[in-house]
C-alpha cells in the first residue's frame, strides 16, 4: 500500500510555469504519490500603504498627514492585497496541475515560518520547499526564510529561487540569462 508523500511549499509570489515544473520534476521517481501543499502569504496591505506615503514628497506630507492619509482608502487596499494573493496562489495551483501535480493551497496572514511549521505537521510532509526571490542580505545573516524553517521545522527543507532553473542555482551564471 503507498502512502502519501506531503510536499509543504512556501511560495513568496505566483509560480511561474517553469518553476512549477522545476518543483515537480523533483518528485517525479517517486513511487508514492506525492501532494503539495502550498502557502502564500498574504500581501502586505501596510506595506504597499507605506510605500504609497513614501512616494509622497515631505512638503505633502508635512502640510496635512491628515489630507494625506484621508485620500488612502485602507479598506480597499485590504481588499486589493487579499484579491492578487488569492489570484497569485490560483495561478500557482493552476501551474503545479498543468506540471501533473496535485495540489491544494491556502493564503495565509500568519507569519510564514510559523504557518510552514504548523502545516508540516499537520499533513505529515516529508519536505519543505521554499521559493523566494534572491534575498541577499536576509541570507547572508541567516534571518531569510530558509534559515528560519531549518532551525524550526524536523524536514528537509530545500530553497529554491523563482524563476532560475537548477543550472542557475548552482552558480552557473548566477541567475544571469542572455546577456
Amino acid at each position: 500500500m503507498s502512502e502519501t508523500y506531503n510536499v509543504v511549499l512556501l511560495v513568496e509570489q505566483a509560480l511561474s510555469p517553469a518553476d512549477a515544473a522545476q518543483v515537480r520534476s523533483l518528485h517525479e521517481e517517486l513511487e508514492d504519490p506525492v501532494v503539495y501543499h502550498v502557502l502564500l502569504p498574504l500581501e502586505d496591505a501596510a506595506a504597499r500603504i507605506e510605500s504609497a506615503m513614501g512616494a509622497l514628497s515631505a512638503g505633502e506630507v508635512m502640510a496635512s498627514p491628515a489630507m494625506a492619509m484621508s485620500d488612502v482608502d485602507l479598506e480597499a487596499v485590504r481588499r486589493d492585497c487579499q484579491e492578487r494573493s488569492d489570484s497569485d496562489l490560483t495561478r500557482t495551483l493552476e501551474a503545479l496541475r498543468a506540471a501533473g501535480a496535485t495540489c491544494t493551497g491556502t493564503v495565509i496572514g500568519d507569519p510564514p515560518i510559523d504557518a510552514l511549521a504548523e502545516t508540516v505537521t499537520a499533513v505529515d510532509g516529508r519536505e519543505a520547499i521554499i521559493l523566494t526571490r534572491p534575498h541577499v542580505v536576509a541570507e547572508f545573516f541567516h534571518v531569510d526564510w530558509t534559515s528560519r524553517a531549518r532551525r524550526k521545522i524536523g524536514v528537509p527543507v530545500l530553497h529554491l529561487l523563482e524563476h532560475e532553473n537548477f543550472d542557475e542555482q548552482a552558480g552557473g551564471g548566477e541567475g544571469i540569462t542572455g546577456v
